[in-house]
């Protein structure tokens, strides 16, 4: 057992340390901190910060799924903006950074729990760097007519055993969708109905196909209104989808012609083709169906449409940007390397970048500034409140 001091907060949200030269990682401390430590692991907090504050979660000392509950918002702010600061500045790029955004809003509107057996079927998150479920009852950083997904997700487990089980707030009730090892054979469907009607959901899922709907889920983009996909990616909560949407129509500016890279099934281009054309790209052919099939049914947008392309294989050419004055990228957490490598090349005066990993965008900002492009601004967007999780928007100008 020793007594070691946090020097400082890390990337993912632990306090950094060392003990006899090993570097440590410990979860749920502060800057400054004094703390007991064995094997690897905090005992007690014997001097605690003047930043630490009461966490407003009862489980949060166990729960994996938030990490920085007991952060005072001040300098947790000053350290959240810091992550997308020196992730730029490692790749030499000084944009004017604007003040985080706070884009948590009424929670989360979507969630992945797991579902074990402790004595009864428990759902909830694993502990923070551990195979330990920390099992939930309800949870207070979902929406308000989430918060009993846990008890939901639970009720699948004697059914369907252990699984992930994911329950998406939709506009017009709840969408749940079940990955399980247990197949939904027929003995099993009469007692899923049963759940389905208790829980008054929508659709569903089980293992990426629809089992039981009483209505498609829908969710509102711009004029339009987009039924979702079984197991369809969704921002995080709608604070964070809105204030997203608007930073790529406002740094797309006056652009007439915009390709929307990543469009999923459309909360960018939807809202932009109420003022200008836009064509969308994405991998996900459902996603594109539904994107297209909202477009048909809503009046008053400019010319939209959609095609299932993957950008990862097969990026457009630099032939096929030049055909726009404007471009949005919403890749997942990976990047878009080869796209940025031919926007890169192209003529395209506008770029709006949005990023879910501060890494990854860095990397291809850089690719774009080494093709001619000035990243002028950038807004770090607090989506995922009390973790080390940061989505962005910048704004490149060639």
């Amino acid at each position: 057992m020793a007594q070691i001091i946090v020097e400082k907060m890390g990337q993912q949200g632990d306090g950094l340390a060392s003990l006899d030269g090993r570097p440590l990682h410990l979860p749920k401390v502060l800057p400054s901190e004094i703390v007991e430590v064995e094997d690897g692991k905090v005992t007690r907090v014997l001097s605690a910060s003047t930043d630490r504050i009461e966490a407003f979660c009862p489980k949060f000392e166990n729960c994996g799924g938030c990490t920085l509950q007991h952060w005072r918002e001040e300098p947790y702010v000053q350290w959240k903006r810091s992550l997308l600061e020196k992730a730029l500045e490692a790749k030499g790029l000084y944009p004017a950074i604007e003040p985080l955004i706070d884009a948590h809003g009424d929670g989360r509107r979507r969630v992945s729990l797991h579902v074990r057996q402790a004595g009864q079927w428990v759902a909830g998150f694993m502990e923070q760097k551990s195979h330990k479920l920390c099992a939930l009852e309800t949870c207070p950083v979902l929406e308000p007519a989430l918060r009993h997904a846990p008890l939901i997700a639970a009720s699948f487990g004697p059914l369907l055993g252990n699984c992930d089980v994911g329950v998406t707030l939709a506009d017009n009730g709840l969408d749940v969708a079940v990955k399980a090892e247990r197949k939904a054979v027929l003995r099993r469907i009469e007692p899923l109905q049963e759940l389905f009607n208790r829980w008054r959901l929508l659709r569903l899922a089980i293992n990426g196909e629809e089992l039981m709907a009483a209505a498609q889920p829908f969710v509102t983009m711009g004029k339009a209104r987009v039924q979702l996909p079984v197991q369809s990616f969704l921002q995080a909560t709608r604070a964070g989808e809105e204030t997203l949407a608007r930073l790529v129509k406002e740094g797309l500016g006056k652009c007439k012609s915009v390709a929307d890279l990543f469009c999923g099934v459309g909360p960018f281009a939807l809202g932009l083709a109420e003022s200008r054309a836009v064509h969308g790209f994405d991998s996900d052919k459902n996603a594109i169906a539904q994107l297209n099939n909202a477009v048909r049914y809503t009046p008053g947008l400019k010319p939209v449409s959609a095609e299932a392309r993957d950008l990862f294989r097969t990026p457009l050419v630099v032939s096929e940007l030049n055909a726009f004055d404007g471009i949005v990228l919403d890749p997942p957490r990976a990047g878009t390397e080869a796209q940025a490598k031919m926007i890169a090349q192209s003529k395209v005066k506008c770029v709006v970048y949005v990023a879910c990993d501060v890494q990854t965008f860095a990397r291809d900002a850089t690719i774009l500034a080494e093709g001619g492009y000035r990243l002028e601004k950038v807004f770090p967007v607090d989506q995922f409140k009390w973790t080390a999780h940061l989505e962005m928007a910048g704004w490149f100008a060639k």
